[in-house]
């Protein structure tokens, strides 16, 4: 045969693909330079780390969140590494201001190539105590403000767009104390494997973050714990803690082509809790449930 051969793996072409393949990856592939990033929720913790870390690595920056002087923070930190950031002051849970501003990055930039849908919150609660007013705001604030950005960066974004999900290790188990904002971060889960499918043949790729652990002012208003020194338990496998940046690590490999073939699937940034799955480190390093 001339054109092909047989190997044990069956046919091949007498040129081997890890050598030729058009599609092999450079040091530079991980770079996103003079790509247009849209993060919500872009004022502080992942957000804001997760803004500044893509521009580090060449993008040009869109972030809008309801606090104005931390937003303006993150903003010039952005422009302090050289990329354009462009900022829109407004509460995510209301489509007028928010399709606005989707205007103006429109006009801003002409383009949307990553979108980022870090906004989102909650407060400790028994389902039972939630009023009809907070349960709507829980689902506005956590899963549709994001369908709302991604139904309107859809047209400004081209092949090779990006779109990622910040969404929680509570998507993926149970919430007590924080059903409704568990359920939303399920959902969210669940509607990007199926928008993975739905924007594949338009090559715009679709995935989730889900941290846990991760140390931001938000945690900390909410009470989070982390080594119980009277029960001895860690609070997570890996030794270390983990950071925003550790999230920003994540945000960076998918919003670019070093993930050109991953869609509909979620990197879990959280020492490993999830495969845990109820086990405990204790602090003599021992396991238990």
């Amino acid at each position: 045969m001339t054109d092909w051969e047989w190997t044990l793996g069956g046919l091949k072409s007498p040129v081997d693909p890890i050598w030729s393949d058009d599609n092999v990856l450079e040091p530079s592939s991980v770079l996103l330079t003079d790509k247009v990033a849209i993060v919500t929720g872009g004022a502080r913790g992942i957000g804001a780390a997760t803004a500044v870390a893509l521009a580090r690595f060449g993008a040009d920056l869109a972030i809008c969140d309801r606090e104005a002087d931390d937003m303006a923070r993150t903003a010039a930190a952005v422009e302090a590494l050289g990329r354009r950031c462009l900022t829109g002051l407004f509460d995510v849970r209301h489509p007028t201001p928010r399709d606005a501003w989707l205007e103006e990055v429109g006009e801003s930039y002409g383009r949307v190539d990553v979108l980022v849908n870090n906004a989102g919150g909650t407060f400790n609660s028994p389902f039972a105590d939630i009023s009809p007013k907070g349960e709507a705001a829980l689902i506005a604030e956590n899963f549709t403000q994001v369908t709302g950005f991604i139904r309107g960066c859809l047209p400004l974004m081209g092949e090779g767009g990006s779109i990622i999900n910040v969404t929680s290790i509570e998507a993926h188990r149970a919430g007590p104390g924080f059903s409704i904002y568990s359920a939303m971060k399920a959902a969210q889960a669940n509607l990007t494997m199926s928008l993975s499918l739905e924007l594949s043949s338009s090559r715009i790729r679709i995935n989730c973050i889900a941290p846990d652990v991760i140390p931001t002012e938000g945690e900390r208003l909410l009470g989070g714990e982390s080594t119980d020194d009277e029960s001895g338990l860690a609070p997570q496998p890996w030794l270390e803690g983990g950071s925003v940046h550790d999230c920003t690590a994540a945000a960076v490999y998918l919003a670019g082509d070093m993930s050109r073939f991953v869609t509909g699937t979620t990197i879990h940034v959280d020492g490993g809790n999830i495969a845990a799955a109820g086990w405990k480190r204790r602090t003599t390093g021992r396991y238990s449930t």
